[in-house]
């Protein structure tokens, strides 16, 4: 009867070994026969009750038995761990035969890589950059600059009011007033930022970005801004460029100037871009006006200053050529990817 029991256990356990998947089941099966507890322990403590003359063999039946296990049990661990090792390796194989996805990479948007250029030839020219809030008080906005109740540019129709007193700015200058307000001359400033009027066509936009500058110091002329500018265009654009003053009028300044550059595509000659003047406006400029200084608390018996203001829209439409404002703010990718 035992080594009946025996040929039994030996069959049931190499089965159980075979019939193995995952290495959490070899190790339930050397529990169940190898163990403490096990099938061949007990195997081993039934030997009390058999006969001597037949102990000899028994015993060499059941460590047989033993032996067969562990063996079939080492084997079947080995050839699960290479087949694991195998799975893992055909997963993360690498085929360096395959050609490589090329990956985009993003780039700045080119408004903002002409305003960060501008702003860097500004700051080598001794300007520091100042900042206020887009949402703006009409006394900066407009009192201060000289522009009263009844300018046009005050009229609800050309800003974006929020109440009689509060607006959207409607230009960076009342950052300038605010900074004239804070700040004793000498002041060399430029103010980078959005502003907001109700124009939308092919030049304009209801929100567009400018960079002004002021310089308000003792002694100071046109003169002085005509070598500022100058000095801009020619780092901006390039060293052939040519920049030329013509009258205006803007209430914050006085005398006023429109500023034209000499168009770099045609070199002065006359072409599309230039609409054939050999010129094309970049900017508004002039001395400020004694009156703004003296609304900000200035002394403008004592000092004076200049002040300009250019759109970085346009800026950045003469010098990569672009006929329509709008192109800008459509954001497609396959246009932005030009300026990479």
């Amino acid at each position: 009867m035992l080594k009946e029991k025996i040929e039994l256990i030996t069959a049931q356990g190499l089965e159980a070994i075979e019939k193995a998947s995952v290495s959490s089941e070899l190790n339930d099966i050397r529990v169940k026969y190898l163990g403490k507890a096990g099938e061949i322990t007990a195997l081993l403590k039934s030997l009390k009750d058999v006969p001597p003359q037949e102990k000899p063999a028994i015993g060499k039946l059941v460590n047989d038995v033993r032996v067969k296990i562990e063996s079939a049990l080492q084997a079947k661990m080995q050839a699960m761990a290479i087949a694991e090792r195998k799975a893992i390796e055909e997963k993360e194989r690498l085929d360096v035969t395959l050609s490589t996805k090329e990956e985009e990479q993003g780039a700045l948007h080119p408004l903002t890589l002409v305003k960060n250029d501008m702003l860097n030839i500004f700051i080598g020219l001794g300007f520091s950059v100042a900042d206020g809030p887009e949402i703006e008080y009409t006394k900066y906005n407009f009192e201060n600059l000289n522009i009263p109740q009844d300018h046009p540019a005050r009229d609800f129709g050309d800003s974006f009011y929020i109440s009689p007193e509060i607006l959207l700015r409607t230009q960076t200058s009342c950052v300038q007033a605010r900074v004239m307000e804070e700040t004793k001359p000498p002041i060399r400033i430029v103010c980078p930022g959005k502003v907001y009027r109700p124009d939308d066509d092919a030049t304009h936009s209801p929100m567009f970005q400018q960079i002004e500058g002021l310089v308000v110091d003792e002694h100071i002329t046109l003169a002085d801004l005509k070598g500022t500018l100058e000095e801009f265009a020619k780092k901006f654009f390039s060293k052939e460029t040519k920049v030329r003053f013509r009258p205006s009028y803007f209430p914050f300044t006085e005398p006023s100037v429109e500023v034209d550059l000499s168009c770099a595509m045609c070199g002065g000659k006359g072409c599309r871009l230039c609409k054939g003047t050999g010129w094309i406006e970049l900017l508004g400029a002039g001395v400020v006006n004694p009156a703004v200084l003296d609304m900000c608390g200035i002394d403008s018996k004592k000092y004076s200053g200049y002040a300009f203001g250019v759109g970085v829209e346009r800026a950045t439409m003469i010098k990569y050529s672009i006929p329509d404002m709008r192109l800008l703010f459509d954001n497609d990718v396959r246009y932005s990817k030009q300026f990479k």
